[in-house]
């Protein structure tokens, strides 16, 4: 697809293909470009070009065109208006999105085979479906842990093996992708690389799905346009991560817009989990916030667990031990019904 989708024409549901295809040739015939959307009971059909080209008179009587929406937004794949249904993500053998509610747990940082070992077994016991661990660390002191990098891949991928967990990690540079995609079911953009164009156009190559975590000061619209450069090289497969933004409040660390999340529901169909430990940045709060996660509407949500907090490498304070997870695992069980998910 080239250049800007300008407009939405929505068929009617269960539009026959006859009448998709009229509606194309009528667009086409007039000099624009037509991408199509087709969910499992409306199509809608993008219009690429000078829109003042078409009459819109001619369109809205054809047979079974329900209506013309115009998109004024500057993302146009991850917005609703051309994807009225909500994506679901495939993640190895998981789905994001939906009915599901996942959970995604791990240490910030992988520190040895023995710690990623423990870590995996407890969370898969506990219900979590996909383990995270970071190979690549971009911290703000350039003398903290930096991760061990392909080796820490390695010891997530005998993680996997072991327990049947589905991995994500961080990817911080071309060449980290170029190493992750051999071991990983999903690359994680960090905050920091939120506006990494380049970076979020080389991970959405790899066709992977990617988690995007929201920028430290990024606005809805500009995260959203930043899942765009993903899906524009053909990678529909983009799961949104809030994790809290920087504000005055030093109380924590930073602090989590849960209002995002009905935001995101309204503006755009791809999957939305939250990250309650990189919000706070202790440990006390995580269970308060991931239960709210569960009722404004998150599709999931990422924790951090580790065996020994204390001695953890980098982000201790913010970690859950394995009976505090499995605690919390137990009280979203007993209340996601409520929320109409399933976990």
């Amino acid at each position: 697809m080239t250049g800007d989708i300008n407009m939405i024409i929505v068929m009617k549901p269960g539009a026959s293909e006859a009448s998709i295809k009229n509606v194309k040739q009528i667009v086409e015939n007039k000099g624009l470009q037509t991408h199509i959307s087709s969910g499992q009971e409306v199509t809608v059909i993008g219009v690429i070009g000078d829109k003042s080209k078409l009459e819109q008179g001619n369109i809205e009587i054809a047979p079974e065109v329900d209506k013309i929406v115009p998109v004024t937004e500057s993302y146009k794949l991850s917005n609703r208006k051309f994807h009225p249904e909500s994506s679901k993500i495939k993640v190895g053998n998981t789905i994001i999105g939906g009915d599901e509610f996942t959970i995604m747990s791990g240490p910030c940082s992988v520190e040895s085979e023995e710690q990623i070992l423990q870590t995996a077994f407890a969370i898969k016991k506990a219900g979590a479906q996909i383990l995270r661990g970071g190979a690549y660390k971009p911290r703000t002191s350039p003398y903290a842990f930096q991760g061990l990098e392909e080796r820490g891949l390695q010891l997530m991928k005998e993680a996997k093996d072991a327990t049947g967990l589905n991995i994500v990690c961080e990817v911080t540079s071309l060449e980290a992708i170029e190493s992750a995609v051999k071991y990983v079911d999903m690359l994680q953009i960090g905050t920091r690389n939120m506006q990494n164009f380049y970076l979020l156009k080389e991970a959405g190559k790899t066709g992977l799905p990617i988690l995007l975590k929201r920028g430290m000061a990024a606005t809805i619209d500009e995260w959203l346009n930043a899942a765009e450069y993903i899906m524009a090289e053909g990678n529909p497969n983009v799961v949104l991560c809030e994790r809290g933004i920087r504000t005055f409040e030093t109380a924590t660390r930073n602090t989590l817009d849960l209002s995002a999340v009905p935001v995101i529901k309204q503006k755009s169909h791809l999957p939305i989990i939250v990250d309650p430990s990189h919000a706070t940045g202790v440990r006390d709060y995580v269970a308060p916030l991931s239960k709210a996660s569960l009722a404004v509407g998150a599709d999931g949500l990422m924790i951090e667990s580790h065996p020994d907090p204390k001695t953890a490498l980098s982000d201790g304070p913010q970690s859950l031990t394995f009976d505090q997870f499995e605690e919390l695992m137990g009280e979203l069980k007993t209340i996601a019904p409520l929320f109409k998910k399933t976990l």
